[in-house]
């Protein structure tokens, strides 16, 4: 890998392969703003990325810094190996990764008018107009002011005017939020995995009894509201289990770590030192990191970890006992 400390570009496009770039990818003159930079692979910036359009032929590719393109984002759709962003990413206009055998981490937030990705991890947050996901994990929200669509993913939660789900979707928070009623293509199942025993599969242990994932009904969970405000309305449709995780908190469910795995999964790579999750007096625990988290999530999403379904019944006089 060839160090470059500094960059000196005669032309509008800037070639890396097998290099190691010390410093940012800035502008320095009113010319460079048109600038595309393309990677072909195995290459490592330390700095901050600004371009025209980046493009990435070929992983792994990894940049340190934030990335700002002013057309596109994109990962030719037969790039292989990794690709890594390990601050948030921004495009003027569209951020586009649908290669099955390259797996792009963004370890924070991405904003652009339109994202389109496949097998991606996302620490952070979505933020477009539109999305598209298919085969993705976002730790975070995924918010669309015009039309979201997820195939076969793992989200935090969404809200969007209009969403279509296909295939198996899965919630790691209680709600997501629409406008118009979600269409649901046929064999389409989205399940909430916010009383799921995360903790425990995480590091490869028994679930708990009371714990799993809850199949979520698209006519039973919806609750349309109403929001006023003096000169206008607006109808907002929510898909929630909120009842269902307000029973279940009247047992004990700290122990399933829920919580603080996904603020690891969010905060990873913000962290000053990496946690380990585990304890319960059994030497058995697991650092918390992005790759493991992401990798982690994965197999739930493919079906190589299988979360049992929770159960309908709850001992009432377990709850009594906790309060008496």
């Amino acid at each position: 890998m060839e160090e470059l400390k500094e960059l000196r570009v005669n032309d509008n496009r800037l070639l890396l392969k097998d290099n190691l770039v010390r410093s940012a990818i800035l502008p320095v003159v009113a010319s460079e703003l048109e600038r595309d930079v393309v990677v072909q692979g195995n290459t490592i910036v330390e700095g901050a990325v600004f371009a025209r359009q980046l493009e990435i032929a070929d992983g792994p590719f990894k940049v340190l810094g934030a990335v700002f393109v002013e057309r596109e984002l994109h990962v030719n759709t037969d790039a292989t190996q990794e690709v890594v962003f390990e601050k948030a990413v921004g495009s003027s206009d569209s951020i586009v990764s649908l290669a099955k055998n390259c797996r792009v981490y963004f370890k924070a937030d991405i904003n652009a008018k339109q994202v389109k990705l496949r097998n991606a991890y996302i620490s952070g947050s979505i933020f477009a107009d539109e999305v598209i996901l298919e085969d993705c994990v976002v730790i975070g929200g995924v918010f669309a002011t015009q039309k979201l669509d997820l195939t076969n993913s793992i989200v935090g939660t969404f809200n969007a005017p209009q969403a279509t789900i296909s295939k198996t979707v899965h919630l790691l928070l209680p709600s997501a939020f629409t406008v118009e009623r979600v269409v649901v293509t046929p064999l389409a199942e989205m399940y909430n995995l916010s009383l799921a025993d995360l903790g425990a599969l995480y590091l490869g242990k028994e679930q708990s009894a009371y714990s799993g994932k809850i199949k979520m009904n698209m006519e039973a969970d919806e609750l349309k509201s109403t929001l006023r405000s003096e000169d206008s309305q607006q109808v907002i449709r929510s898909y929630s289990v909120v009842g269902k995780v307000l029973t279940a908190d009247l047992l004990d469910m700290d122990k399933f770590n829920n919580h603080f795995l996904l603020a690891n999964a969010a905060l990873g790579p913000q962290l000053l030192r990496t946690y380990q999750l585990g304890g319960d007096g059994i030497a058995v625990s697991k650092d918390l990191t992005v790759e493991s988290i992401a990798e982690f999530f994965f197999k739930v999403l493919q079906g190589a970890i299988d979360i049992q379904e929770i159960k309908g019944d709850f001992n009432m006089t377990e709850i009594v006992s906790k309060f008496g």
